[in-house]
C-alpha cells in the first residue's frame, strides 16, 4: 500500500501530495512542526507534543488550524492509514503561515495555513552508538534567541549537523555564554558521581517531550538528578553524556572532542536508565 500523507484536510498517496511554491514555509521558513513517536500504534506523549506545538505557533504568532481534539484525530487517522509502516512509526507534523499570492515578509490577511503530517517506520536503533556510544565535538552556538520554538527555520541546525559530521562525529555540544545549551538535534544530560545533569529550560534550548520523560524516569526511580547550568569544563571531567530525541530516544556518548568520556564507553547509568525507557515507553 503506497504511504498516505495529510494535506489541508485530506488524506492521499504521498505522490499525489504538492503544496505551492508561494508556501512561506518554502520560502522564509515560516512555519513549525513536531516529531512524534508511535509506539505500538500509539502516540507518545500526544497531548505534550500538541501543546509544544501551540507553544511554537504561538511564538511566531501562526493561529494553530486546529483544536487538541482535532489533531488527535488527524495524527490516529494517518498512523491508521499507514499500517504498513508497522507499530512503530515516526509522525511528522508541519503548519506554515500558508500561501498568499505574492511573496512579502509581512504576515498575509486572510490565508489559510497549510497543515502536512505523514508518517514512517520508526528508524531502527543505531546499534553502533548503543554499543559503542556516540561521537561529540562541542562549538560555540549559532543559532537564534527562540530556540526553545520548533520552527521549520532550520539552516543553523543543519550547519552544526554537518560540522559534526565533517568531524567524524555523531552530534556537536552547543556552548552559549559559557554555559552548555543542548546538541544541534537533540538535548544532552551529564552524569557525574551517579547525579544527572540537564540544563534547565530557557529560550536557548528546545524544550524536549523525551527529555521530560527521562527526568520523569529519573524521579520515579529516586536516581539523582537536576536541572542545573553546565559549564563546558563539567562535560571534560563527567563519567556519562546522554544525548535525547524523539527519535535516538537516549543515546549514551562516549568521546568528546577526541577523548575519551569517563571510561570511553557507555555507562552504567545509562544502561539502567535506558532499559527503563524501553520498558516504559509503551505505556505513556
Amino acid at each position: 500500500m503506497p504511504a498516505s500523507v495529510y494535506l489541508n484536510g485530506e488524506l492521499m498517496p504521498a505522490e499525489q501530495a504538492s503544496i505551492s511554491p508561494m508556501d512561506r514555509g518554502f520560502l522564509f521558513g515560516d512555519g513549525v512542526y513536531e516529531v512524534i513517536p508511535v509506539y505500538n500504534g500509539q502516540p507518545f506523549c500526544l497531548v505534550q507534543h500538541l501543546r509544544r506545538l501551540q507553544n511554537s505557533c504561538d511564538g511566531i504568532q501562526l493561529t494553530n488550524p486546529y483544536s487538541l481534539a482535532q489533531w488527535k484525530k488527524v495524527v490516529l487517522d494517518v498512523i491508521a492509514a499507514n499500517v504498513d509502516a508497522g507499530h512503530d512509526q515516526s509522525l511528522y507534523i508541519q503548519v506554515t503561515r500558508g500561501a498568499p499570492a505574492a511573496r512579502d515578509h509581512l504576515f498575509p490577511e486572510s490565508v489559510q495555513p497549510t497543515v502536512f503530517v505523514q508518517t514512517k517506520a520508526f528508524p531502527k536503533s543505531d546499534e553502533r552508538l548503543l554499543s559503542e556510544g556516540a561521537k561529540l565535538i562541542s562549538s560555540d552556538e549559532i543559532r537564534w534567541q527562540m530556540c526553545h520554538l520548533k520552527t521549520t527555520s532550520l539552516v543553523a541546525n543543519v550547519l552544526l549537523k554537518q560540522q559534526a559530521h565533517d568531524n567524524n562525529a555523531d552530534e556537536v555540544v552547543l556552548i552559549r555564554d559559557g554555559y552548555v545549551q543542548e546538541c544541534s538535534v537533540s538535548n544532552c544530560f551529564i552524569v557525574k558521581d551517579g547525579v544527572v545533569t540537564t540544563p534547565p529550560k530557557s529560550n536557548h534550548l528546545l524544550p524536549g517531550i523525551t527529555r521530560d520523560f527521562v527526568l520523569h524516569l529519573l524521579a520515579k526511580n529516586n536516581i539523582q538528578h537536576r536541572e542545573a547550568s553546565i559549564a563546558p569544563v563539567e562535560l571534560e571531567g563527567c563519567d556519562e553524556i546522554w544525548i535525547s530525541s524523539s527519535t535516538k530516544e537516549l543515546m549514551p556518548a562516549t568521546m568528546l572532542n577526541e577523548k575519551p568520556i569517563g571510561t570511553g564507553k557507555p555507562g552504567e547509568l545509562w544502561r539502567q536508565v535506558y532499559t527503563l525507557f524501553q520498558a516504559n515507553k509503551y505505556d505513556e
